[in-house]
């Protein structure tokens, strides 16, 4: 019954939504995870979109009783205005579990790419058994009109769930591949995908799932 409500959300969530869920990995040492405290890192250029991102999960994630910092908040500017050094890096590890935390939530856009799709009018369900004159006619506006196609770029995202554990190596607990469809406006966007990140790792047990008053009346 579970996994079929996930099923149907994901189904409801990707009929109106600007991203999708492709793929996502659970370390399968790990049947359950509940953060403590979070780090939430969205790497990007694009402040207003960093700022926007890393609030809305750091709501979602405190609304599930976990406490959550944005990078934005916690990483020195210098941080990201450079490239740093592996010594940096673990000596950020280090001031993360003094300062309490044991989960990394990472987010960043791995590549983009360019998509083609022809408009449904140029479209045929039955094309085999067309005449030559019959698919010239029907396409010879390719030469004169340039909106028999639609172009639109596709973001293929993928977010990360570290454990930052001081008694364990730093191991991956899950990952999951997210693609951003023509992304046009920033609050969209970051509604959409962390809608849909958070419903994934509610699935997985990896965050801890709110139950409404209703819920526990029934």
């Amino acid at each position: 019954m579970k996994r079929l409500l996930f099923l149907i959300t994901m189904l409801l969530l990707s009929a109106c939504s600007t991203t999708q869920i492709v793929e996502n990995w659970k370390n399968p040492d790990i049947d359950t995870y509940e953060p403590f405290k979070v780090l939430v890192v969205g790497m990007t250029s694009n402040n207003e979109a960093r700022q926007k991102f890393e609030q809305q999960l750091k709501n979602e994630l405190e609304a599930r009783g976990s406490q959550a910092v944005m990078s934005l908040d916690y990483f020195d500017a210098s941080l990201t205005a450079e490239n740093i050094t592996e010594a940096s890096l673990k000596k950020l590890e280090y001031n993360l579990i003094k300062d309490g935390f044991d989960t990394i939530l990472f987010t960043k856009v791995i590549g983009v790419e360019n998509k083609v799709v022809y408009k449904k009018s140029y479209s045929d369900d039955d094309n085999t058994h067309r005449k030559f004159r019959d698919e010239y006619l029907k396409y010879q506006a390719i030469y004169i009109d340039p909106g028999y196609y639609d172009e639109y770029n596709v973001f293929h995202a993928e977010t990360s769930m570290y454990c930052i554990c001081p008694t364990k190596e730093r191991e991956l607990i899950w990952k999951g591949y997210i693609d951003i469809m023509d992304p046009i406006s920033i609050d969209e966007t970051v509604n959409d995908y962390v809608r849909l990140a958070i419903v994934v790792l509610e699935e997985q047990q990896l965050i801890r799932l709110i139950v409404s008053k209703d819920d526990i009346k029934n």
